[in-house]
This record gives C-alpha cells, structure tokens and sequence, in this order.
C-alpha cells in the first residue's frame, strides 16, 4: 500500500513521528493488547503498533508457532502465546484485541471480543457479508466498545487535508470518482496447485473455521485466500475498501443508490475464483458516479497521471497517490455558449473560445504508515471517544464493495435501500447479503 520502511517514518516528513508522540503522552499509561492473527498484515500491524511505547503486547495468537515466535521476538516483555482464540478473549490482561486473521473470521472474532468486554481494533475489510458487519456494527454500540478498522489512511494527514478540499466545493461538483488496482498477473497467477490432503488436519479445520468445508488446496490458505470467495471479496474488498472509503469521504456520503458490475476470469490461468478484470460502478447522491477499476491483466498505468484514486470536478481534478494529492484546475470554456455580440463571435470563430483557469493548482504530501492508526486506536482507547475508522465507518465502505461483487454475482443492476440494508429490484439478490455458518459456528 506504499507505506513508507519504518527508517523513512520515524525520520519524520516535517510532522511528529509516532514514536515521539506516544512519548509525550507517556509511556508508563501503557495499553495492554492481544494480537490475533500475525501472519502478513498481522505482522505489520503489530509493527505499527510497536512503534508505541505505550501500546504492550501482552498476548498473541495464531494457528503457527512461527508467527507468535516472532512476534514475541518483537515484542517488549514476554506476551502469551494462545492457540485457540476464545482463550486470549477470557485473558483479563488483555485490555483491547487486535483482529488481522482473513476476512471470513473478523465478523464472529470481533463481535465475541466486544462482548468480552475488549475494545478492538480490526483489519480491513470488515466482514464478507453486509449482515456481519450490521451486527458487529450494533455488537459494538450495544457494548460501548471503542472501535478501529483498519482503513488506516484516515489517520494520514495528507488524506485529510484532500478529503477537507473535495468536500469544501474547491474542485467544484464531482461527477466521476475512480479508484484503480492495476497488476500483471498474467499468464500463471497464483499457480494452479492439486487439492491435497492437508499437512496438518487440525490447523486447516481451524483456518476454515465458519467457512464451507472444502479440499486442502495451499493456494486457499494464508495470503491467497483473497482469491476465493468463502474466504474474501477478493481484489475489490481488499484493495477496493480503501479506495471506495476514501472517495465516499471526500464525497460526503454513507452509501450508495444503485450498483452495476461487470468483469470475470479472462486471462490468467490458475485457480482464482475472483475476477481479473471487473468495473464496478455505484451512483451516489450528488449526483457522482463511483467506479472501482480491476485489471489483473495489464499493468500500464491506469491514468495519465498514475494516480491511485481520482476526482473530477466542475472546477478541477484532484489525484490521489500513496503518500501525496494534487489538484489540476480545470479551464472553463466560459463563453462556449451564449455568445453576448457579434463582436465576440467573431473572436472566438478564428481564435476559439475563451478559456481561463477556476482555480490555482494545488498539492500536499505525506505518510500512510499504519503507525498513525494504531496510534488513534490507542488514543481512542483512553479518551473512550470516537477512532477516525470506527465500526460504523468502516461497515459502510465494506458494504459498498460487497455490493460490487453481488451486482457481478446476479449479473444485474441493482437498486440499493440504504436505511434497511437491501436491494429493492431484485430480492433473489438479497440472499447474498448474508450466508449460514457452518457448524458447530454460529454468529451471536
């Protein structure tokens, strides 16, 4: 995601560093936190959350010995190793968990650590279904938890100051808002590995968990299992999230109207199930249409500008990158229509109409690093107020995106009721909103 190394960080881009701004809130007001999940994303944000003194990892759980071990290599102090995650839940040590297991897990881990009395901070995206993340949403209200998704670029500064510009009306009405994942993965992908039995029966029943009981195939498991549905939403909740959560910020708005999709399988050949190419496109009050881009395909650069995100306004067009925003005016043709005198048809008949800049250009850079999200769920946690991604936050930009996969799913437009969560064209639709765990897993 473009985080900048830790060396860059705590170098500073003429901001406080984390590091030093836990200092000056005191490190002895330390936080004592379990980690569930410390695999790939598990282990960064471990990282971010190391760059705070007063955040103490006091307790780690995984199915892999490997990645505890190195997490209390990490750590400060001696933290508990669990395997079974209801274990580190009942551990009065733990005052808040820290949930980055795949997706098909985060709804029931999150809603038991809620009424386990923890505060949770919990990887992106939220849930694989819009029911799940309704009842984490209610689950954490209900219990007055405080609550972080890891959406973490609403920590970054540089992401705030764009949102403040789009929503100030500086770029004018957005009537188109892109975001862009573009990569090569043609010709192989993710390999196309046999099912096989599997090195250890007991730990793939437990990564499955509430998911369907499939064959052990390796590419199912740990990062690839964003190519398949039982476990994720693919490439459109995984990198999707961000993009529709930041442009849905700028825009000002919760959700929604309607919802169109199309893409598939075309080129690569492994065994995903998800897309390799897909648009996606949402309207929005505004009005503004949204549009999530896939090519898995193809890696040229998805705009002119390379730019991950993009927002056309009447006045101008914001770009958004990894760590930096720029604004390029637009110039209005103003005098395009409605000639005012002979004179001034004239003019513009041998030199074109008149053209000028509506506003100057403008721009503004730095950090993504996780470290400022953890640093917010931190503060979050002893002020007991609001995190920049809370629960509610993040539901709403996960649902959008699931959305998206539903709408490719049933091939069809899909009218969307924000207020009771359903689709109002088409109920066959509606059962894809929700999904029965496998038992003995039962959502509370």
């Amino acid at each position: 995601m473009n985080e900048l190394t830790r060396r860059d960080f705590t170098r500073g881009l003429g901001v406080a560093t984390a590091l030093s701004y836990s200092r000056i809130l005191g490190a002895n007001d330390r936080l004592r936190l379990g980690y569930i999940g410390l695999g790939n994303r598990g282990d960064q944000v471990h990282d971010a959350f190391l760059e705070h003194p007063d955040a103490q990892t006091v307790a780690v759980c995984d199915l892999r010995d490997d990645y505890m071990d190195l997490a209390i290599k990490k750590s400060r102090g001696t933290p508990k190793k669990y395997k079974e995650y209801k274990k580190l839940l009942e551990d009065k040590d733990v005052d808040a968990a820290v949930i980055c297991t795949p997706d098909h897990w985060h709804a029931l881990m999150f809603i038991e650590a809620c009424n386990a009395g923890k505060d949770v901070y919990v990887e992106k995206p939220l849930s694989l279904t819009v029911m799940e993340g309704r009842k984490m949403v209610e689950t954490a209200q209900r219990t007055k938890r405080v609550t972080q998704v890891g959406i973490h670029r609403r920590s970054a500064k540089f992401c705030q100051e764009a949102a403040e510009i789009v929503r100030s009306g500086a770029i004018g009405q957005v009537t188109v808002a892109k975001g862009f994942h573009v990569q090569n993965e043609w010709p192989k992908g993710i390999g196309n590995p046999p099912d096989e039995k599997p090195p250890n029966e007991w730990e793939w029943e437990h990564w499955l968990g509430p998911a369907p009981k499939k064959p052990y195939n390796r590419n199912r498991t740990y990062y690839n299992f964003r190519w398949f549905h039982d476990y994720s939403g693919g490439q459109l909740t995984n990198f999707g999230v961000h993009y529709m959560d930041m442009l849905r910020w700028c825009l000002g708005q919760d959700a929604p109207k309607a919802v169109v999709a199309m893409g598939g399988k075309y080129a690569v050949q492994d065994n995903r199930e998800i897309p390799d190419t897909m648009e996606v496109l949402w309207e929005f009050d505004g009005p503004t249409l949204v549009i999530f881009t896939q090519y898995n395909a193809s890696a040229a650069p998805p705009n002119l500008n390379d730019a991950e995100m993009e927002l056309r306004g009447t006045k101008g067009t914001m770009y958004l990158f990894g760590n930096r925003w720029e604004v390029v005016p637009e110039k209005n043709a103003e005098k395009l229509f409605g000639y005012r005198t002979p004179l001034d048809r004239g003019i513009e008949k041998s030199y074109g109409p008149s053209r000028k800049q509506a506003m100057e250009p403008k721009s503004g850079k730095g950090s993504a690093n996780t470290a400022f999200h953890a640093r917010n769920f931190l503060d979050g946690v002893k002020s007991r107020g609001k995190c920049n991604c809370d629960i509610l936050t993040g539901h709403l930009s996960t649902s959008a995106t699931i959305l998206g996969n539903i709408a490719l799913k049933t091939r069809s437009f899909l009218e969307w009721d924000t207020k009771n969560e359903k689709f109002t064209n088409n109920a066959a639709a509606n059962k894809y909103l929700s999904y029965q765990y496998r038992a003995p897993y039962k959502l509370p």
